[in-house]
Parts: structure tokens; sequence; C-alpha cells
């Protein structure tokens, strides 16, 4: 999940916001990291190594959206989580996403990928096999029968 172990969660986040100099925005994006991961706020002097699994995953997203992207990338952020904090996550992502970020999310849970996205694509053996609307392809029967074991 790439935190640093020995920092705490407020450092982790911080580290985020290395290369930024606005302090004011700083300080309201750390806010709006805790907003919506409150679990971080809790364990906000906790080592980052301490945490468990999914709280490093929400730590991992967090220090990201310190740095202000302008594309999010997220490569299985799912990835053995408990189902309740997958929820969390993906709530998130979509929460982050309203607001206008883009993001690129590579997930291997098909359903949740599609409902949480407005574009999708297929890929088998490293190809593109399908893509469109998230909507349209959660509706394709091949997508049904073959990624989501209808």
């Amino acid at each position: 999940r790439g935190v640093f172990p020995r920092l705490s969660v407020v450092e982790n986040l911080r580290m985020g916001a290395f290369v930024r100099h606005d302090t004011d925005d700083i300080e309201q994006d750390l806010n709006m990291v805790f907003g919506y991961f409150p679990r971080l706020k809790e364990r906000a002097s906790q080592l980052a190594g301490t945490l468990s699994g999914g709280e490093q995953q929400m730590l991992a997203i967090g220090r990201a959206l310190m740095s202000r992207p302008k594309l999010l990338l997220l490569d299985e952020p799912s990835m053995g989580l408990a189902p309740i904090m997958v929820q969390k996550i993906f709530e998130v992502v979509r929460a982050v996403a309203a607001k206008g970020m883009t993001i690129l999310l590579i997930e291997q849970n098909a359903k949740l990928a599609l409902e949480s996205s407005q574009r999708g694509y297929v890929m088998e053996s490293g190809e593109i096999t399908l893509h469109g609307d998230s909507a349209q392809l959660l509706g394709d029967p091949k997508v049904r029968a073959a990624y989501l074991g209808e």
C-alpha cells in the first residue's frame, strides 16, 4: 500500500503535500481527508505501519489526494480488504469523482468498478475486448455472464 510505516498518519498525509506551499489549503485538504476517512483522524498520531490493511489503503488514498492530482490512479484499491472497508473506499472514490477529479481505476471487482464509473474497459490477456458506457456494460449479457457471475 506504500505508506511510510515509521511515520504517523498525519506525517504520511503531509508527505502527500510535500511539494505544495499553500499552508492554509494544505490544512483544509487535511481536514477534507479526515472527513472522508474519520478513522484516520482517530488514529492521527498512530504509526502507519501499525494500521490495518484497510486503514493503510485509506491512508494511501488520502496521501494521494493531498497532492491535489489532476488524475488519481487507483490500482486494485479493494484487494485484500474486508467488505466494509471496500464499501468505504468506493464511497470515497465516488465522492471524489463527483467533485470533478478524473480517476483511472483498475479493479477486478467488475460490478463495483462499473457501478462507480462513467466509462469501462474490459481487458482479457492484455487486450481491450469491450469498452463503453459503464451502465451499458453492466447490462451487457456477455459482461454479466463472464464477469458478474450471472
